[in-house]
């Protein structure tokens, strides 16, 4: 198709672990001749099998066969964990390294922003590095001059100009350093993990910028972060990494679920026998669980999703007077709540238990869950601690805002706003 930018097909790529040449001078040129010169394939590159063990803990498949296609215009987001492949991928396409399988095909001028103040010097002024990094990036001279006025002003560094960039902050620094890479303008604009530094109000501006580029100007972002919400809101398609393998591709907002759902498969219920449940001769935990209200099995959790925590216990003591709390805690112990039913009397044998969490309360992050038994409201049989670990990812709509969202907690209360009368603010004003 006429408006496919970039295709690849096959794409796979394996480094050997450890070792650098062969370690001996003639191997190497023989090595250099029969690939260089006769084009013949590698006499010291075993090939791999996959049932062989030892040949595979010599070499790693940083990719292997990724297959896709990005259309002119398109802002394609790539997702994973560290490992997973993708700076590799993008080394790929920027043509930094060559793929040891596969082919790439691609039409149009490639930028690649790996790393933020590439052709920095700490030495020279600012002023001096734009000229310097923008034409390591690409650009001629009267292009960093015509642009020259727009970099200074998205920086935000007017000031500080002309003094040397070893004296800037670091804030400063990747923010001088980004201004120049955003004002380029190739047909092909690849960028690496750029919102993992610099402040909320900067990486909105990044965001920004990007967003332009691709929506008014058509041109094709590849963006790598590990800022889903982004991805989510600047990106059209998205590809999914693995071990270096695709394992999703297609609208960002699915894959991007997908990607979430897969990586909360974690141990949210805790089921125990009556001898190996944890506890003590007063009281054993049979049951601890943990169940997401969520609309499909592959959502994530994340703030808008109600919980609701199940438990079960053998209470070994007859007609006790029995509180259940339920604790929540952030992973760095700090406590979100407390809570606990009103004390009432019990007798020996099996009681179940839950709690109902709405949505809209909890704000993102990683949090854990201990219930303790108390008798008489002063007396605690049993604490079972850290049990329960879970994750709440963030959700924002038509929300233009990716910093950190402050508290603990986020519930929807109600604020109210009123235009005061406009003769009143003529007598404010004077």
């Amino acid at each position: 198709m006429s408006d496919i930018v970039i295709e690849a097909r096959n794409i796979s790529k394996l480094y050997r672990l450890g070792t650098i040449g062969s370690g001996s001078l003639r191997k190497d040129l023989q090595k250099w001749v029969q690939k260089s010169i006769l084009k013949k394939e590698d006499p010291y590159f075993k090939t791999i099998n996959e049932s062989d063990k030892v040949v595979n803990k010599e070499y790693l498949w940083a990719l292997k066969n990724v297959d896709f296609e990005i259309k002119e215009g398109e802002a394609c987001g790539i997702i994973g964990r560290n490992g997973a492949g993708k700076s590799t991928f993008l080394k790929i396409l920027s043509r930094i390294v060559k793929p040891t399988t596969g082919t790439v095909k691609g039409k149009g001028k490639v930028s690649s922003l790996l790393e933020v103040g590439t052709g920095f010097h700490q030495e020279l002024t600012g002023r001096e590095n734009i000229f310097i990094s923008g034409h390591m990036l690409g650009m001629t001279r009267s292009e960093i001059r015509a642009r020259f006025d727009e970099i200074v002003q998205f920086s935000g560094v007017e000031n500080f100009l002309d003094t040397p960039v070893k004296r800037y902050s670091s804030g400063m620094y990747v923010r001088l350093a980004f201004a120049v890479a955003a004002h380029l303008e190739p047909d092909i604009l690849i960028v690496d993990e750029v919102l993992a530094v610099g402040d909320a109000e900067f990486q909105k501006k990044c965001l920004g910028k990007m967003k332009d580029a691709s929506s008014k100007k058509g041109r094709t972002i590849i963006f790598v972060s590990h800022n889903l919400q982004a991805i989510s809101n600047l990106c059209s398609n998205a590809i999914w990494l693995d071990k270096g393998q695709v394992i999703s591709k297609g609208e960002a907002k699915t894959v991007v679920n997908h990607y979430l759902g897969a990586a909360q498969k974690k141990s949210w219920k805790q089921e125990f026998s009556i001898k190996e449940a944890p506890g003590n001769h007063l009281i054993k935990v049979l049951l601890f669980e943990l169940v997401p209200q969520l609309s499909s099995p592959l959502s994530p959790v994340d703030i808008r999703t109600p919980l609701v925590v199940k438990f079960r216990f053998y209470n070994n003591t007859d007609d006790i007077i029995l509180a259940v709390g339920l604790h929540l805690f952030t992973l760095a112990d700090e406590c979100i709540f407390d809570v606990s039913h009103t004390p009432g009397t019990f007798k020996q044998g099996i009681i179940e238990g839950e709690c109902h969490i709405p949505g809209n309360f909890l704000n993102d992050g990683s949090y854990y869950f201990s219930l303790i038994f108390v008798k008489d409201s002063s007396e605690v049989l049993y604490y079972y601690e850290e049990s329960l670990y879970f994750e709440v990812e963030d959700y924002r709509e038509n929300i233009n805002w990716y910093g950190k969202w402050m508290g603990y907690v986020r519930p929807q209360f109600p604020i109210t706003l009123s235009q005061v009368d406009s003769h009143l603010n003529r007598k404010f004003l004077t």
